[in-house]
């Protein structure tokens, strides 16, 4: 039996991507994305918060260089990938990070500064198909 990883977010972009080109061109592009949980009021009258989780989302090749010219801090977007931890070693400690390696990414929602911009070419709602998601071994942080 095989096992799956899948990860569906809608969440508020939280910064601009940061994009970034590594040898042979290749694009790589980072963001946070929040998502929250709605509080609620328990039968005790016991007020529960919203509860607001930040996810590391990083896209590569043609995705990246979607979301540099179309994604931006504020906006709501459907994210669909797989779970990735990488780790390594600074100052002699081992550090890990859990990041969403994202395949498809769709705009839902544009606050009203980004809507009707003139002079700028349109917003495509979805991000384009890409091929060989896999990131490369090497040099990638």
């Amino acid at each position: 039996m095989s096992s799956v990883n899948k990860v569906i977010l809608i969440g508020n972009v939280g910064s601009d991507p940061e994009v970034r080109y590594l040898d042979r061109g290749v694009a790589i592009a980072n963001f946070n994305l929040a998502t929250t949980e709605r509080g609620y009021v328990m039968q005790n009258g016991t007020q529960v918060p919203d509860r607001t989780d930040w996810h590391a989302i990083v896209l590569w090749r043609n995705l990246a260089e979607w979301a540099e010219k179309y994604v931006r801090k504020g906006m709501k977007v459907y994210v669909e990938g797989k779970l990735q931890t990488r780790s390594w070693e600074k100052d002699g400690q081992v550090r890990r990070k859990t990041e969403v390696i994202a395949e498809n990414v769709q705009i839902l929602y544009r606050p009203q500064e980004y809507q009707n911009k003139r002079n700028e070419e349109p917003i495509s709602e979805e991000s384009p198909a890409t091929d060989n998601l896999d990131a490369p071994e090497a040099d990638i942080f």
